[in-house]
Order: structure tokens, then C-alpha cells, then sequence
């Protein structure tokens, strides 16, 4: 599948997953989000590799959608599918061990899924409304960083929501 039509393969699976979706304003679409997720990858960090970006495109649709890894892999490929499940929490589990068992499958998965989570977590806390919102990505950023700590391909990436931490919480007052 050439760079061309992986993207707009992704893109359109995307678009129908998240149909009728809203963010947490209730306004903007959901599908803003994951593009932005893939755009800020191949803008900010100088991403290329187009199963990641195809992969940043559809990295909620298991979790959110009615899409499963079958699906993503006869539309997009395996390896889009493998980045899009290890990107996907394990909904079986009770809550109070879901995230630890995330931060797991993400730890052992490939760099890439930690590098669509880093921009997953920037993404989500340059748009997080309110104080309470901004702490929560805040963790979700430190718990990020923590996976992505040594792997120097994903150093810029790092960097960059370290900053967006920072300002963060100087804006919000808070101490770290």
C-alpha cells in the first residue's frame, strides 16, 4: 500500500469510527483529536513513517469504537494493528488494575505505540478545560514519560511534553 493511500485508508477508517463523536466540549469532533495526534507527530517531532502515523490516526478507535484488530489490519495492515492494540486497554479488567496493566503492555510493546502515547497525552492536555482535567493528563504525562525514559527516538517527543508540563503547571499554579 503506498504512503498515500495507507493515509487516507487510515484517515477514512478514522473518520467513520469516530462518527458522531464529540470531545469533551461537546463540540468539536472526536476525529480533530487523532488527527491533530498524527499531524503534531510528523510537524513537532519529524515522525515519517507512515504505520505510525496510521497508527496516531486510529489509535482510540478499539477502545472507543465499534472497530476491532481484524478490521484495522484488513483496511491498514498488521503492524498498524499491532501499534493500534497496544495502544487499547484492556476494558475486562477491573479499573483498579487496568491502568498498571496498560503501562505493561505498553512498556513491552513497541517504541512507536509509546511514541503515538506521548503525543496522545500532549494532545489531550494542551486541550484539557479546568484545573482537575490538566492534573489528571498531568499524571497521565508523567506516566508517560516514565514508559519513554532511555529511548532516545522518542527524545523529542519527550522533550517536548515535559515542556508542555512545566508550562502547565506554572500556569495553574501547581507545584510538581
Amino acid at each position: 500500500m503506498s504512503r498515500r493511500s495507507l493515509w487516507f485508508e487510515a484517515a477514512a477508517l478514522a473518520a467513520r469510527a469516530h462518527a458522531g463523536q464529540r470531545r469533551r466540549d461537546g463540540q468539536t469532533p472526536y476525529a480533530a483529536h487523532p488527527t491533530r495526534v498524527a499531524l503534531w507527530l510528523a510537524a513537532a517531532c519529524g515522525e515519517r513513517d507512515e504505520a505510525i502515523l496510521a497508527a496516531a490516526l486510529l489509535h482510540d478507535v478499539i477502545e472507543d469504537r465499534d472497530v476491532d484488530f481484524d478490521e484495522i489490519e484488513e483496511r491498514v495492515g498488521v503492524e498498524v494493528a499491532t501499534l493500534v492494540a497496544t495502544l487499547t486497554k484492556d476494558k475486562r479488567l477491573v479499573e483498579s488494575e487496568r491502568e498498571a496493566a496498560y503501562d505493561a503492555q505498553l512498556a513491552a510493546g513497541p517504541s512507536a505505540a509509546r511514541l503515538i502515547k506521548l503525543a496522545d497525552v500532549y494532545d489531550n492536555l494542551l486541550d484539557a478545560e479546568g484545573v482537575s482535567a490538566r492534573r489528571l493528563f498531568i499524571e497521565k504525562a508523567d506516566r508517560a514519560l516514565t514508559l519513554a525514559a532511555g529511548d532516545e527516538r522518542l527524545a523529542t517527543a519527550a522533550t517536548l511534553l515535559r515542556d508542555l508540563v512545566e508550562r502547565v503547571t506554572a500556569e495553574d499554579g501547581q507545584r510538581r
